[in-house]
Parts: C-alpha cells; structure tokens; sequence
C-alpha cells in the first residue's frame, strides 16, 4: 500500500462488562428495587419476588418439622410418668382379670371332676382363662417399654426424620432468598428488562448491570497502522461525548490484546504490483484509570501520525 503524509484517524467504541440478572425461581415480580442509572453495591437487593409455591413448600416444611421434632423428644425423654402410670395401672386390671379367671377356671375344673358340671362349661373357662393372661401379659409389655423407653434405632430413625426436614427447609429457604435477587457485583444498572405484576419464569433476563471499573477501548486497525498497538504499549484518545468545544476530554489507554479479524475484513488488494492485501485486526486496550462518566457505547477517537511508522521503517531497513 502506498504510504501518506496526512494523520490518520480510528475510531473506536467503549465497552463495559455487562451482567445479565436472571430470575432462578419462578413467579411473580413484586417489586423493582432499583432503577436504570442507580449506584448498586454488591449483595444490594435488586428485586422482590411472590411466589406462592415456595411459600407453601416453606410452610409445610416448618409444619413437618414440628412433628419431626416432637417423635424425637418423645423418643430422647421417653414416657412421661403418667404414661408409666397409666401402663403400669392397666397392667394390673388386666393381671387381676387374669387371677380371677384363673381361680374360676379351677373352681369349675374341680366340679367338673367331680361330676357336677359339664365339660362345655369347664372349656368355656379355660378359654377365658387363658384370654385374660393374654391380655395381661400384653399389658405387661406395653408397661416395660414406657419404663425402657424408646430404643437407640428409634432414636436415631427420629434424629434422621428432623435432619430430613431441616434440609426441605434449608432448599426453601435458597429458594426464598434467591426470590429476592441481589446484585452480585457493584456497578450501575444498566437497563431494566420487566416490570411490576409480570410473571417470570426460570432464567429470564430480568435487568442487565454494567461495571464502570471495568472499562475497555476496541479499535479495528489495520496491519499498516498495527506497529502504533503493540502490546503494552500506550496511546492517547478523545472521547467526544465528553469533550467541549474548546477543551477535548482524552484518556490515555495500554493495549492488552490484539487479535486479526475474520477473512471479511481483510482489505483486498486491485493491483498485485504496487498492493498488497491489509487484514485487520481488533484491539482492546484499559484506561489507566478508569472514568465513571465514561458509558459503554461511547465514541473513542484515536489520530495516528503518519511520520512515526515511516521512522520506524526506515530504522528497521537501516538494521
């Protein structure tokens, strides 16, 4: 390419790094927190979120988890003493029934042998008899497990019943804060995406943030003006959004990366002679410091001189 005396003039775009705020619960939008503009810290709520379905699984976990407590208190302290009482009493109404059928069963056993009642009659005794130690033995058990109390793997089955339902209420929980969306940066918001009263679902995009510390230039040079970007190396810019008439507001930048475009941004050369092909190449360069006023979207004006690539030129063809 035929070199020119005239300065050269790029111009570029700045840009922010933007995150996009997505519902991970669905529901209903409450309440908009913030507005586009708004100074935000990070972990600041953003938005507040009605959902009826974690509302009710938060309830019915805090319901089960009474009850799951309640098995194992009762299976940590045992029967109370009125319980014991109440075993120990129905034990012995029971034991009692038992003596006294027994003794009527051999009263008739001794008539029956001696031929003064009937067999059916002695039957019809011993079948109460034994009916009645029954139930007096299973009284007795009922007892002795209200004195013993629960054993160890029912107490460890309750334990594991409460830690069940300590981990629903936990996932509620998540689930509740994540209704309520926080900002997990600090930065400005960008743009607000839903309003009021609207139902989202699970990953909609609700608002986008932008961080103003995290600002970068991207300039397409091409090849011939390449030399003027290495990496590392630093430049001044205009910014015109921000500039006055008499007072042009400039940035200085540093070059982090460079990279070449796809094949349709290559400069095709007419004549093979005196051209060559120029491809272009993308390069992102950080403000030494970064400026709040400074918005993604905004012009960045880069002049070149000329005479500093033909030096280096000729300083390379001297070598």
């Amino acid at each position: 390419m035929k070199s020119t005396d005239q300065p050269v003039t790029l111009q570029g775009q700045m840009e922010m790094q933007s995150t996009a705020i997505a519902a991970k619960v669905p529901g209903r939008i409450a309440k908009i927190l913030v507005t586009e503009g708004d100074q935000v810290e990070s972990g600041q709520q953003l938005i507040e979120m009605d959902s009826p379905e974690i509302t009710a699984k938060m309830n019915q976990a805090l319901a089960g988890r009474e009850m799951a407590q309640s098995q194992l208190d009762k299976a940590e302290n045992g029967a109370r003493p009125q319980e014991i009482g109440q075993a120990k009493a129905a034990w012995q109404a029971n034991q009692a029934a038992a003596d006294l059928a027994k003794s009527t069963y051999e009263r008739v056993n001794r008539l029956y042998q001696e031929g003064l009642m009937a067999r059916q009659k002695r039957d019809e005794a011993y079948t109460q008899y034994v009916a009645n130690q029954d139930k007096a033995d299973a009284a007795r058990l009922q007892y002795d497990m209200a004195v013993e109390g629960a054993r160890e793997e029912d107490k460890a089955a309750a334990r594991a019943q409460v830690a069940q339902v300590d981990a629903k209420i936990e996932e509620a929980q998540v689930a509740q804060d994540e209704a309520n969306l926080k900002s997990p940066i600090a930065g400005i918001v960008d743009d607000v995406i839903i309003n009021p009263g609207e139902v989202v679902g699970q990953g909609v995009p609700l608002m986008t943030l932008v961080d103003i510390n995290d600002q970068w230039v991207v300039l397409n040079v091409t090849e011939d003006n390449l030399n003027h970007f290495s990496i590392g190396s630093q430049f001044e810019a205009t910014i015109p959004a921000l500039s006055k008439t008499d007072a042009p507001y400039q940035m200085t930048f540093k070059v982090f990366n460079t990279a070449a475009m796809p094949d349709f941004a290559v400069w095709r050369a007419t004549n093979s002679e005196d051209n060559f092909d120029v491809r272009t190449f993308e390069v992102k360069a950080r403000p030494l410091k970064a400026d709040p006023k400074v918005r993604s979207g905004m012009s960045v004006l880069v002049q070149l001189d000329p005479q500093d690539s033909a030096s280096e030129t000729s300083a390379t063809k001297r070598r």
